[in-house]
């Protein structure tokens, strides 16, 4: 029996939640309101399903520390890309990005920064969500950032000098509808797949159309500036 589900079997009866993301169970022992709904299950049988291998192995995979790294743009674009079509749910959650970052550190973090709960990001627009995912696979938190706020996210890259208005293909591309160049009124984020050298840019997106990951072609006019992540070649 390992350390984790010998702890949670000494745990008190009324501490034990399940919480499920994307079909994956995920076992905390949590004290205060639950951050999702809570399993149909006992508290045996809960414990049966964290010391599941598929249980044990997304928990882990969620919280693994990253290692800094250096990919190619084309490398990331081209993970990004491939998560065209996954769409959210009814209520506007619902994908693993959502997932995701509600059981990383960095939910936490900016819970305590711009106050809310975690449990507020299960149906949030998860556009920045989605950036900060695909960033985090390729292991890269250091230099793509993790946010699930535009404008904050914006400031990060500005704080960091990795701030501009040129498109450059694997750029974080920050948007505002109504052509404003403000950092605080960015409305949306992606990633530039390439400057089509019409005053166009062609993007992969998270959260856009019908609430799905899209590759759209954008006016410039609609940028606010391009955050520049660090890569290799």
């Amino acid at each position: 029996m390992s350390m984790f589900v010998q702890r949670l079997l000494d745990a008190p009866k009324n501490h034990l939640k399940a919480f499920a993301f994307g079909g994956l169970v995920v076992a905390q022992a949590v004290t205060g309101t639950a951050l999702a709904a809570q399993a149909d299950t006992s508290p045996k049988d809960g414990i049966a399903k964290v010391a599941s291998a598929e249980a044990k192995n997304t928990a882990q995979a969620l919280h693994a520390p990253q290692t800094a790294r250096r990919v190619s743009a084309q490398q990331l674009l081209k993970l990004a890309e491939s998560q065209v079509g996954i769409s959210e749910n009814s209520a506007g959650g619902g994908t693993k990005f959502h997932a995701w970052y509600m059981n990383s550190p960095r939910a936490a973090e900016t819970v305590a920064r711009d106050g809310g709960t975690i449990a507020g990001f299960a149906n949030a627009s998860w556009c920045d969500m989605f950036v900060s995912w695909v960033g985090h696979q390729m292991g890269m938190d250091d230099t793509v950032g993790s946010d699930a706020y535009t404008v904050e996210h914006a400031k990060w890259f500005a704080a960091h000098d990795r701030w501009g208005t040129t498109p450059k293909p694997g750029a974080v591309v920050f948007f505002n509808w109504n052509g404003s160049k403000s950092v605080d009124d960015i409305e949306h984020v992606g990633y530039v797949i390439k400057d089509n050298g019409d005053g166009t840019i062609k993007t992969v997106e998270g959260n856009t159309g019908n609430g799905s990951v899209e590759i759209r072609t954008r006016s410039t006019d609609t940028v606010v500036g391009y955050g520049y992540p660090s890569y290799a070649g």
